[in-house]
């Protein structure tokens, strides 16, 4: 009977990939398309990138695929005509990543979930065949050259603050499903120019342009393949880069630097910085912007407190932990952020 769950522990998995001496691939992909067994599907794809070492995060759902995984580079090919040869997925344009040490995952997570993109939409009559129209790097910076085109950041706060297109308008939300109504609100100003929309990827920006045509709007457009395609096109062909600064990446190494600009700030000191780390207590765990002399200063931590748990031995930080749901747990505007300064005064 064929594995289709892994039974490694992780740090063992991991301890594997970082001694890899062979190259990987980093890779995102997904697509629109009806599943009508969420589960056959995902059981047969598991073997099959299972088959061909593939690492990664997979979701599966009736309405597409959605995945970001990481091959070995002598297995690229076979990836390649394996997917392919998959009628749904022929031709799905593969975006590989800008900046790639090849330690991006290391292991295989193939999930069923109700939706690739968790959207808060329950009305039936959307559909995810009327979309926007797509456009390139080159068409995108020729279009935003036009003061009148107004471009959409449908990414979360905290992509945005490492890295955006220049003039872009954030849409001030924490989740995907609070931005698509608030991104149809704010634009009824708009609604006779030109919107364009992005993402990290492309997954996003494509169900957001077909939830604004669903609402009425006419000229919506979606940068195809996100920010990571628009990266590589800007590389290929020599164009001046309409992004500023660094694109967040939802795996290990949690961003892509596009530009050499610095836009954002440690969290802990203020300093220029857009190094995005995960709190070092394990019982914490906050996603925040962190230079390296606050790394030093507080052990990888958010925080003293923090600082002061993680040096505490392994037993003792374990029973700390037990009962805290960490969550999605990542600094926002408001909350976090307080957290953070309130602690670096109290140090």
């Amino acid at each position: 009977m064929a594995v289709l769950h892994n039974r490694v522990s992780h740090r063992e998995l991991k301890q594997r990939v970082l001694s890899e001496t062979e190259p990987r691939t980093t890779i995102s992909f997904y697509r629109y398309f009806p599943i009508t067994d969420p589960q056959q599907f995902r059981d047969k794809l598991y073997k099959a990138f299972r088959e061909l070492n593939v690492f990664g995060r997979v979701y599966v759902a009736s309405e597409g695929i959605n995945a970001q995984i990481s091959v070995p580079q002598s297995n690229f090919d076979s990836f390649k005509d394996h997917l392919y040869a998959m009628p749904e997925l022929d031709n799905t344009r593969l975006n590989i990543a800008v900046e790639d040490n090849g330690k991006s995952f290391w292991v295989l997570k193939i999930k069923i979930r109700e939706k690739i993109v968790a959207d808060g939409i329950n009305d039936p009559d959307f559909d995810m065949a009327k979309k926007g129209k797509y456009v390139n790097a080159k068409e995108l910076n020729q279009m935003t050259a036009d003061p009148q085109t107004i471009i959409i950041d449908m990414r979360n706060h905290y992509e945005y603050e490492v890295g955006h297109f220049k003039n872009a308008i954030q849409i001030p939300s924490d989740t995907f499903r609070e931005q698509l109504p608030m991104a149809v609100e704010m634009m009824q100003p708009y609604k006779d120019r030109n919107i364009i929309m992005y993402c990290t990827g492309g997954i996003r920006c494509e169900k957001a342009s077909a939830y604004m045509l669903h609402n009425g709007f006419n000229r919506v457009y979606h940068l195809e393949g996100g920010v990571i395609n628009y990266a590589r096109q800007i590389q290929e062909q020599q164009l001046d880069s309409r992004f500023v600064g660094k694109n967040f990446v939802f795996d290990d190494r949690l961003g892509e630097r596009i530009t050499g600009d610095v836009i954002a700030h440690c969290h802990q000191c203020g300093k220029p910085c857009d190094t995005h780390t995960n709190c070092k207590n394990e019982g914490c765990h906050l996603l925040f912007i962190q230079c390296e002399e606050c790394a030093r200063k507080y052990n990888g931590c958010c925080s003293a407190e923090c600082s002061e748990i993680v040096q505490l031995p392994a037993e003792v930080q374990k029973e700390l932990r037990k009962g805290i749901n960490k969550g999605q747990h990542i600094f926002n505007k408001a909350k976090s952020r307080l957290r953070l300064m309130n602690r670096e005064k109290t140090t």
